[in-house]
């Protein structure tokens, strides 16, 4: 290692040598950078907006070239979407540079994103067009966007992560729609819809796991958010995109420079000989391979023959063709802390679920001659490909979903302001008396009755059959449609 002296002696030769060819140096010279130099080089760790632009440009830039195949309201309501894009990534630059707002300050920053949410809906109201599906979609995903303004487990919100996934399952409901109904008649709304539902799921959604798991994370040293002017930030964006059409998408971060070899082809030599080494050793290339012994095979294994355990060992085989034939183990947990999660239950009458809060959501899915009792007051509960099965809740501060069921009885207890039944064949629903004001929905369904109390505690339940079966007549121009009316019978 070389002595002080030696190194010393080699920096005065390079500052002579410097100032032979530049000139003398003053005495009183100090390096300095001109505030054009300062704002070239990002203050900040600028690796997640960058990320974020790569994002929306090639997962977002799918859904944005199906729209403008599409074209009309469709295109109009995308590039709704694309804007409020541009408005998170807005926000997440405050996030950089400023300190944390109040709530005021926070309020008013995602005021235009409240403003293209509402926009949004307004797009779905009115008389139903043939593009009522997808425009539903995007207003409903529009809030997942809000992750932005979580800043703790009391606001009301779950982690962003888990914000942006409940709201695309949401929105999905009517995703599946659009891929239903155009599955064989218009590929570039079936491609809009799996482009979409990759963009938030797992896109989105994995984008802000990994770099906002816990929230927005403000910059401690930075100014005040009256005080941020984004043509003064140093953030310094990447090079325009290449995408046809001006979409004025975020670009997305500039390409790595690969190391080039020497022949110019673009691969190291290195790692080009190493693999044709590794091709080189013959059978030999395998021996690290795990075998795969005759137990492990798929038609060897117990597990994936097509049959479920009930209770205490008795095996019932699957029906060819059953809705829980591939849908997993069965599970009874609380995920994430918010979402009650009973899936693939087959014969259990006494599946409890007793300690809720509002905050809560049950979902109980794939179910098949059970009974699942939700004791306490939850946010809601959706019901979904469930078939002969009785759920029985308390109370429901937002909505009971029943979708895709068939065979289903449904009871509540206490108060429910909402009911929605879509794709079901025979659902009984049971309503308390504080809960008679509901207001029940009804799509595509058949033998849906509802039961409702007498007059007196002491009577038989009223039980009502909504319509599923309408009388249209032409009349003075035009056609009048009522429903056809059923008979108001007791409960035996």
């Amino acid at each position: 290692m070389e002595s002080l002296t030696a190194l010393l002696g080699r920096l005065e030769t390079a500052v002579s040598t410097l100032e032979n060819k530049l000139g003398s140096v003053p005495s009183n010279f100090s390096p300095s950078f001109s505030s054009s130099a300062q704002l070239s080089r990002p203050s900040f760790d600028d690796s997640k907006i960058l990320e974020y632009d790569a994002l929306v440009q090639t997962s977002f830039g799918r859904v944005l070239a199906a729209a403008e195949r599409i074209g009309d309201q469709v295109l109009a309501l995308t590039n709704l979407l694309k804007e409020a894009l541009a408005v998170e990534k807005r926000v997440m630059l405050h996030f950089t540079q400023c300190k944390q707002p109040s709530i005021e300050g926070l309020t008013k920053l995602i005021q235009p994103l409240s403003e293209l949410i509402t926009k949004a809906n307004a797009f779905t109201e009115g008389r139903r067009s043939d593009t009522y599906n997808i425009l539903k979609t995007i207003a409903e995903c529009l809030p997942a966007l809000l992750w932005v303004v979580y800043t703790g487990k009391d606001c009301g919100l779950s982690l962003p992560a888990v914000h942006v996934e409940e709201i695309w399952q949401s929105a999905e409901f009517f995703n599946n729609k659009v891929l239903v109904e155009y599955k064989s008649k218009d590929s570039n709304r079936v491609e809009w819809a799996k482009a979409l539902k990759e963009f938030f799921v797992p896109g989105l959604r994995d984008y802000v796991r990994k770099n906002y798991p816990v929230g927005s994370t403000w910059n401690p040293t930075g100014v005040d958010i009256t005080e941020f002017k984004e043509n003064n930030s140093s953030f310094v964006p990447a090079p325009p995109n290449t995408l046809p059409q001006d979409t004025s998408l975020p670009p997305p971060p500039p390409p790595r420079s690969l190391p080039v070899s020497a022949d110019g082809t673009g691969v190291p030599k290195a790692s080009t000989s190493a693999v044709f080494q590794e091709i080189n050793k013959g059978e030999s290339v395998t021996a690290g391979l795990k075998k795969v012994t005759a137990d492990m095979k798929t038609k060897n294994r117990l597990d994936r023959q097509g049959v479920d355990t009930v209770g205490s060992g008795s095996i019932k085989a699957r029906s060819r063709g059953s809705a829980f034939s591939k849908e997993g183990p069965p599970k009874v947990e609380l995920q994430m802390g918010h979402r009650w999660a009973v899936e693939n239950q087959i014969g259990k009458k006494n599946l409890i679920i007793d300690e809720c809060n509002s905050k809560q959501s049950v979902y109980i899915f794939g179910c098949k001659d059970s009974v699942v009792q939700v004791q306490g007051k939850v946010n809601n509960i959706s019901i979904d490909k469930c078939t002969k099965t009785g759920v029985v809740f308390m109370d429901v501060m937002a909505a009971c979903k029943i979708v895709n069921c068939n065979g289903v009885e449904v009871q509540c207890q206490g108060t429910v302001p909402t009911v929605s039944v879509d794709n079901t064949a025979g659902c009984h629903l049971y309503l308390s008396r504080s809960s008679m004001g509901a207001s029940i929905t009804t799509a595509k369904s058949s033998e849906v009755n509802v039961l409702v109390p007498d007059a007196t505690d002491n009577s038989d339940m009223l039980e009502h059959a909504l319509p599923e079966q309408f009388i249209h007549t032409y009349k003075d121009g035009q056609f009048v449609t009522c429903p056809v009316l059923h008979s108001v019978g007791r409960m035996t």
